[in-house]
């Protein structure tokens, strides 16, 4: 069987893209989180918040496809370095004025692997008021079964 595919469901449990059945009778399902991340990105509808680059907190949690076994296969799961690097890539090179687009193209990032099949994201601007730990803004996006 390959990695990409569930095991035959038992009685009662639901077949899904999103969830692998083992020997055992068990359903799983893998989250990759990233915590935290801290990056600096020119965002900001008015012009003092254009001048300078601000910081922001990401958070992301991404919903991924498991592999069929957990053998320490490296290939056989989302690499987490890689996601992050897409992040701070899309960061890096933002554009946009909105926290709203910035999420729709850090979420666009996170679907490139096409074993993610859910993706939220949390955007904060960590130093916008001095009351709050951050205002921002979260997206989340699921991938839709082929009809």
């Amino acid at each position: 069987m390959d990695d990409t595919s569930a095991r035959p469901c038992p009685p009662g449990v639901a077949p899904s893209d999103q969830t692998v059945v083992t020997d055992g009778g068990f359903a799983t399902e893998l989250k990759l989180l990233v915590t935290a991340l801290e990056v600096n990105c020119v965002i900001g509808v008015y012009p003092g918040e254009r001048d300078r680059a601000q910081r922001l907190c990401i958070d992301l949690e991404l919903g991924a496809q498991p592999p069929a076994a957990f053998d320490d296969d490296f290939s056989k799961v989302v690499d987490y370095g890689t996601t992050v690097e897409r992040v701070k890539q899309v960061c890096a090179e933002n554009h946009a004025h909105l926290l709203e687009t910035l999420g729709d193209q850090i979420l666009a990032a996170c679907f490139e692997d096409r074993r993610v099949f859910s993706a939220s994201v949390r955007i904060r601007k960590l130093d916008l008021d001095r009351a709050a730990k951050g205002i921002g803004i979260a997206l989340t996006r699921r991938r839709l079964q082929a009809s």
